[in-house]
């Protein structure tokens, strides 16, 4: 059960209810309009991450993910293991990520990708031999991408823990249009 009930979206502003059309219903859109001003600039740059950056979408979901367990959240964890599927991660690599990073499963530059997500999790700057070796494998905006993901979904995490955001009992799947939000 969340600490606070969930907001009833007719009381989102119009702006906030929006943006959500298209988008599946989540509990953490009926939770997230209660930070009423900030909702709509959080929305903007989670779509940002997910669909415009240039960053590769398994490197960004190996990111996003490792910051999930990291952060201990359930919820993101949840809806970001579908995604990673969505984008061909295989689930050697999602399983692998909670507890083996240095698996062999993983490529040099997706276990550079999970240690640098680790240093900053853990460390909020990563080292400058860790931070150069991977500047060497991606350019300047898709390492500016990366930390920017990092430090959204740390944020994202720590929103849906404190909150203790539910898991949806039927999870949404790309071809259930019910669970997308209305157009009217």
């Amino acid at each position: 059960m969340p600490r606070i009930p969930y907001l009833d979206l007719e009381q989102a502003s119009p702006e906030y209810r929006e943006m959500l059309k298209g988008r599946y219903d989540l509990n953490l859109y009926r939770m997230l309009p209660h930070a009423t001003t900030i909702a709509p600039g959080f929305l903007k740059m989670g779509g940002a991450i997910l669909r415009d950056s240039a960053l590769d979408p398994q490197l960004r979901e190996i990111a996003i993910l490792r910051v999930g367990f990291l952060s201990k959240a359930s919820y993101e964890v949840h809806q970001h293991k579908r995604v990673a599927r969505r984008v061909g991660l295989a689930d050697a690599k999602i399983a692998a990520l909670e507890n083996e990073p240095d698996s062999d499963v993983f490529s040099l530059l997706e276990k550079l990708i999970i240690r640098y997500t680790d240093e900053v999790v853990a460390n909020v700057k990563a080292s400058s031999a860790l931070f150069d070796e991977l500047l060497a494998a991606l350019d300047h905006r898709r390492m500016a991408e990366l930390t920017l993901t990092i430090g959204f979904y740390m944020a994202v995490s720590r929103f849906l823990e404190n909150f203790e955001v539910e898991i949806e009992p039927v999870p949404p799947s790309d071809s259930d249009t019910r669970v997308r939000y209305s157009t009217n």
